[in-house]
């Protein structure tokens, strides 16, 4: 005779059927029943965030590094719309992710009952999918079909609502078996098609980005731009996804994007895209591709048929997984061209030139720093960072290795980095994470540091400190010079705050202090966060805030 249980535990159930390994939560008491459900759970850890916010960043973080959906839990209202920004993040970005919210008793629908939303309402424009449960006994089949839709496809957010009268009603329904995901494979023809088309480009360029990218899929791809000679560019925030110590490895194509990368864009003859859906950042504001038919002729393979020709008409679309593209190619190659050898080289050196950077203004010199850690940090180690033009370090300026990940919200979100530091960190607790933050995004989630501290998993946090929202003060001073109002930050201690979480801490005021400061940083066992006094002068590597002002 099946045992009775309440909705909670048959929802623990199903997520234990579905692998799930960790939950990042903040209580409330709309979802009494589950928390009820996963005080048995021994297998399940739960990460317990300050925010839900927090705890949506880490479930959009989880899903990036595992290619697993990651688990939310907040409570209705105010929870769910606090959450709302790590749903859009895992929209942006291609990230599997599932976020549950307790919802009020169904009875008391329609009567802007107390925290009373319509999630379906709410979240349909950011989600892949927004239901709600109304009978206990569907739980099975509702918690499968969200875990096959944030998995299948362009992977992203599922939300589920549970109102908290189902998931106290007694129920014998069974977990369903762990949900097995297809991976569309490229048609021969069109392989055969593709690799006619790059081998008689002259100035052909491999764009990579997206979702659902695996180790052994950025293997494939190193394996195949080398045995063809292809240069690659990443897209925004997916520089991990390719060796940038490869010869064909030739910068991001994202936010900020350089010279010589908006060239090889433009003047490319092939544009080979895995994965990547064509959005702003990757495009220059739209402006590299004529629309719908760009000059450049697009082989466009994606996971999901709705993102081909979405925006541009590809000259040859290919419906299929990026990884099941390069098996299909993993035993061809090109013909050998001097034109093409001297287009990446090209590329190539074009890379390398924007890694060499002036000095920078102020006794903290970002630049020497950035080489430092190059230098330091193990084969293995994930760099986290937020929103603000701080960013710019880890993305643009640290050369990513294979087996080294980069964890970076391509919705411009401020406030991802701590929070991804936190799931990195109790994913791969042996490994070293470093978060990047400015000042006014650290101050968004950095209540997160007492989740990790509580759960264990602290990483170490670099504090790039410059008094105010340097993004925003740039855009302020070349539209409106001199005229500045809402973007100089009055900051808090920040050497004191890590203290008080229990984290080793210290302020850098000078370049030469880095290497130690950071040695120390690395041998702390309650981690760290270090302060660095960034002169408001520095505001991109390359040009001054007087000069953008200046400039105006």
């Amino acid at each position: 005779m099946t045992r009775e249980r309440h909705g909670g535990t048959v929802l623990v159930d199903c997520l234990k059927a579905q692998n799930v390994r960790r939950v990042f939560i903040v209580p409330g008491e709309s979802y009494l029943a589950v928390l009820d459900g996963l005080h048995d759970a021994n297998n399940i850890e739960i990460i317990q965030a300050r925010h839900e916010g927090g705890a949506a960043f880490m479930a959009e973080a989880h899903g990036k590094l595992t290619g697993e959906p990651g688990i939310a839990m907040v409570t209705r209202g105010p929870g769910a719309t606090n959450a709302s920004i790590g749903v859009h993040t895992a929209m942006q970005d291609s990230s599997p992710m599932v976020l549950f919210v307790g919802q009020i008793a169904t009875w008391m629908r329609d009567r802007e009952a107390f925290q009373e939303v319509d999630y379906r309402a709410f979240f349909g424009p950011i989600a892949k999918w927004v239901t709600e449960v109304d009978d206990a006994a569907r739980l099975p089949e509702i918690v499968s079909r969200a875990f096959a839709t944030a998995l299948s496809g362009r992977p992203g957010p599922v939300v589920v609502a549970l109102p908290e009268d189902m998931l106290a009603a007694p129920c014998t329904a069974q977990a369903g078996e762990e949900v097995a995901i297809s991976r569309p494979f490229p048609d021969p023809i069109a392989v055969a098609k593709a690799m006619e088309i790059l081998a008689a480009a002259e100035r052909p360029l491999v764009l990579a980005g997206g979702g659902g990218w695996s180790d052994d899929a950025r293997t494939a791809l190193k394996d195949f731009a080398e045995r063809c000679g292809l240069p690659v560019a990443c897209v925004f925030r997916f520089q991990d996804l390719m060796d940038n110590h490869s010869d064909c490895y030739v910068g991001d194509a994202g936010v900020g994007m350089s010279p010589h990368m908006i060239e090889m864009v433009r003047d490319a003859d092939v544009i080979l895209a895995l994965g990547p859906r064509f959005g702003e950042a990757t495009t220059d504001g739209y402006t590299l591709f004529k629309a719908p038919d760009p000059k450049q002729k697009i082989i466009h393979v994606h996971v999901s048929d709705r993102e081909i020709g979405k925006i541009y008409q590809p000259a040859l679309p290919v419906h299929a997984h990026p990884h099941s593209f390069l098996e299909a190619v993993a035993v061809t190659w090109l013909p050998a061209s001097d034109t093409r050898a001297a287009w990446t080289a090209h590329g190539r050196a074009g890379y390398l030139a924007s890694q060499d950077l002036p000095d920078q203004p102020g006794a903290v010199d970002m630049g020497v720093v950035m080489q430092h850690l190059q230098n330091v940090l193990p084969e293995d180690a994930i760099l986290t960072n937020g929103a603000g033009n701080f960013a710019i370090w880890p993305a643009k300026l640290f050369r990513y290795g294979p087996d080294q990940r980069l964890v970076g919200p391509q919705s411009g979100a401020m406030g991802a980095g701590v929070p991804a530091a936190v799931a990195a960190k109790a994913e791969h607790r042996d490994r070293t994470v470093v978060c990047f933050a400015g000042d006014g995004d650290f101050q968004m989630t950095g209540m997160e540091l007492g989740a990790a501290a509580q759960a264990g998993c602290q990483p170490i946090v670099l504090i790039l400190n410059n008094g105010m929202y340097g993004t925003i003060r740039m855009h302020q001073e070349r539209e409106y010079p001199n005229r500045l109002a809402g973007t100089s930050i009055v900051n808090p201690d920040f050497v004191g705050l890590a203290q008080a979480f229990g984290y080793h801490a210290e302020r850098v005021d000078r370049t030469a202090d880095f290497p130690a400061a950071f040695e120390r940083a690395r041998g702390s066992q309650t981690g760290a966060v270090l302060e660095l006094t960034i002169d408001p002068e520095a505001i991109t590597p390359r040009k001054t805030l007087s000069q953008i002002r200046g400039h105006a």
